[in-house]
Parts: structure tokens; sequence; C-alpha cells
């Protein structure tokens, strides 16, 4: 069951209203990301189990549609860049169009010859899928679409999936063929979805994106195929076994890169290493959530963790500590409602409609988030979003799931970050 508006208010209300003591058995044993994902909210997630025949995934994008003026302005910015963001910036580095920081897209091609679209690189999923040419949704009537006639290196299957993300449902059908990413990388027995259905969420202008290319590991893709990132790996074709991904904020800078293989090495030296929790995707544990230097944690529930903790191995904390997915592809910093209420309301936002006045922005102190056992900030400027159009600042968080975290792009725009695929680790530096 998604959540409405009204329920995402109602589950805010509930939280800013009332001081909710976390029992024993709320402590659910996360090992088992299926818990995940059995009532309420939780629904959201559902880490490798299927569920009515799809495969529920983190992919959060902003709601609604911006105003016709704001389209158009988007859209003449994204005609601009086009020609630009195509070109790889070097041989295994591909630049990513920032669309209004709600998402970033770049370039692959599908099949022999090269069939060109535009996909969300996004490490909360698995998946590569592009619009089929068989699909009568408007979505994909809208985008490019993949033809397999025209492919010479195309192999069918009967094979089909559907897929439920936090916003958004696809079904489609798998084949395999060759993926080309960052100008030279060619991966050449990669399976994929051609959908046959989108919903709305994926049409024009909100989606200006044909598809998605899943940076998660096999674990969590949906269809029991391999992901890109494993058949990186298995095919030999990264010379060290990691990809880097940049997001710069905002117009002024206006686009990212995704590197595999390499990673800017200016950064090197601070990188703060974690490890990454399972085998599905790039998930850490979430250990504590403070404002400046002052003492309180914000994380819901961390005080039984922490006052726990000298009866706990390693292991079974890890178990009952939250957990944390860094998500490409989800626009905001998602969470439980008792911590994002708390948070809000210790800086002085409104917790049901996450507005502050502009004027206390530049009063405020970082957010300081300890995951994976390091601790890594935000400033004001960061987790605040101010829109020039309207003049209303907001946060960057929305209330989703009890149990699990979203790092989304926020979050990442703050951080450079280099996904380790043979280790499991991700490790994160400050951006410049």
């Amino acid at each position: 069951m998604k959540l409405t508006p009204i329920a995402l208010l109602a589950v805010v209300q509930l939280a800013a209203s009332a001081a909710v003591k976390l029992e024993d058995d709320d402590m659910v044993d996360s090992d088992d990301w299926s818990v995940i994902g059995q009532t309420g909210a939780k629904n959201h997630f559902t880490y490798g189990e299927e569920t009515q025949g799809g495969f529920t995934i983190p992919l959060y994008l902003k709601n609604g549609l911006d105003p016709e003026s704001k389209r158009k302005r988007r859209m003449e910015r994204s005609r601009r860049m086009k020609s630009f963001a195509e070109k790889p910036l070097s041989n295994n580095t591909a630049i990513l169009t920032n669309v209004k920081d709600y998402y970033y897209y770049g370039y692959i091609g599908i099949g022999n010859p090269p069939q060109k679209f535009s996909v969300v690189f996004d490490t909360g999923s698995s998946n590569i899928w592009v619009p089929g040419d068989m699909c009568p949704s408007n979505a994909c009537n809208e985008h490019r679409r993949f033809n397999q006639s025209h492919s010479t290196t195309y192999l069918a299957s009967t094979q089909k999936i559907q897929i439920q993300y936090g916003t958004g449902f696809i079904a489609g059908d798998i084949g395999t063929d060759t993926v080309q990413v960052a100008g030279s990388l060619v991966l050449q027995n990669q399976s994929f979805a051609a959908t046959s259905l989108e919903d709305k969420t994926f049409e024009l202008p909100r989606s200006q994106f044909d598809g998605l290319f899943g940076l998660g590991f096999t674990g969590g893709a949906e269809g029991n195929v391999r992901s890109p990132v494993d058949t990186m790996l298995e095919e030999n074709k990264l010379k060290e076994p990691l990809f880097g991904i940049k997001l710069f904020r905002g117009s002024e800078r206006g686009n990212g890169e995704i590197t595999f293989g390499t990673y800017d090495m200016s950064y090197s030296s601070q990188l703060d290493w974690i490890d990454v929790y399972g085998n599905i995707f790039w998930a850490t544990t979430m250990e504590g959530i403070f404002y400046g230097d002052e003492p309180q944690n914000y994380l819901y529930g961390a005080d039984k963790i922490n006052a726990e903790s000298g009866s706990l191995t390693p292991q079974e904390k890890a178990r009952a500590s939250r957990k944390a997915l860094l998500d490409t592809g989800s626009s905001l910093i998602y969470g439980d409602p008792f911590s994002l209420a708390a948070m809000s309301t210790r800086i002085g936002a409104n917790p049901l409609s996450g507005e502050i006045p502009c004027s206390a922005v530049a009063s405020l102190k970082p957010f300081h988030f300890v995951i994976g056992g390091k601790r890594f900030s935000m400033n004001p400027e960061e987790y605040i979003f101010h829109d020039p159009a309207t003049g209303i600042c907001e946060v960057q968080w929305m209330p989703v799931s009890e149990y699990l975290w979203v790092m989304g792009i926020p979050f990442l725009q703050s951080h450079y970050t280099v996904y380790n695929i043979k280790d499991h680790r991700i490790g994160l530096a400050k951006m410049k």
C-alpha cells in the first residue's frame, strides 16, 4: 500500500504531537530485509521479496508538476545542454544532467547499432529498463523506445517483470543485448527490460529521462537477472571494481558525473569508507542524527540501541540499528516521521509542511548523520531548499518509512561518493 499525501500528513501529525515510547518489539531484526515492508509505510520497501508479482524499489521523485512557465524554461535548458550531455567526458566518465535538483540523467546505448536512451543512474535499484516499441502508455510514446528488430545482437526471452517504485510502476519484457555506457564501456551480455506499461509518473514534463539504469547488486534485481555493475565485474570491464558519482547542486553548476573503473583521486585522502549491509543495494547502518554540537540524538529509537550497546555484540547492534540507503534515484531524504518531526521542530520549521522562514536559515547549524559508524554533515544551505520563484524555504526531507532511511539527492549533493562493487564498501567525502 502506497501512502497518500493525506496518510503522510497523518503520520507526521502523530509524530509531531506525541512522544512515542519505543517498545521492545518495535526493534525488528532488520537482518531479514523482507520485514521492512509488512504494514503501513513500511510497504515501500520489500527487499528481495516478490509481492503480487512485483518488486518494490525506493525510487522517490518530488510530487507534483511544475507550472507551465517553469516547465518551458526547464525544457529549453535541457535542449541547450543535450548535445553537451550526450558526449562522455572521457572513456569512462559520463556527464549527468541535473533537472531542478529533482533527478539526474545521463545517456547509454542499447543494441547493435546502439539505440540511445537517457536514463537515471540509480543506486537504489538493480535493473535496466527503457520504453519498448510496443508499449501503448503515454510515457512510452513521449520518449525514445527500443526497437528490437533494429538490433542484430538482441536476444529475446519469455520472461516478464513488474517493478513498483516508491513513486511509479513499470512492466516489461526481459531481453539481452549489448549496453554501452560512458563512451567505450560496453557490456556484451546484459539483460534489460523493454517496457510494455509505464504509469503517469514517467510522463513528460515530470520525467525527462527515458528509463533507469540500476547500479545496485544482482540481489536487488527483479526477474532473476544480473545487474549491470555485476556484469561489469563478470566481463572484466573495469580497471578497478568501483565507480564514483558527483551530483552538483543548483543551476550555477548544473550537472553531475559518473565515472566507472576509477574515481576523482583528488578526494582519495578525504574519503571515509563504510561497509555495505547486505548484497542488495548500497545500504549501510545508521546510528544517529545530531544538530550542531548538541548531545541529543534525533534518530528515533537510538537511545534504546545506545543504552543496550554494552550488552550487544557488534552484529546485534548493527541489526538493531536503522538502515540507510544511499539513493541517487530519490529526490529527497526520506526517513521515519518521529525523527524528522523532531529535526524540523528543532530548527523552527513547520513539522507538517516543512516550511521555514528564509530569514532563519543563516543562523542554523549543520545536521550530522552517523552512517556506518562515521559522521557526515550537511550545512543549512544543503538541507534547506530555497525556491527563488516562490520565495519559500523548506526542509529537504519527508517521512516515509519507520525503519529504512533513504539518503537521496540532497545528501549526495553534499558528498562525493565512491562505490566499491567487489568489496561492498562506500567511500564518502565532503564535496568541494
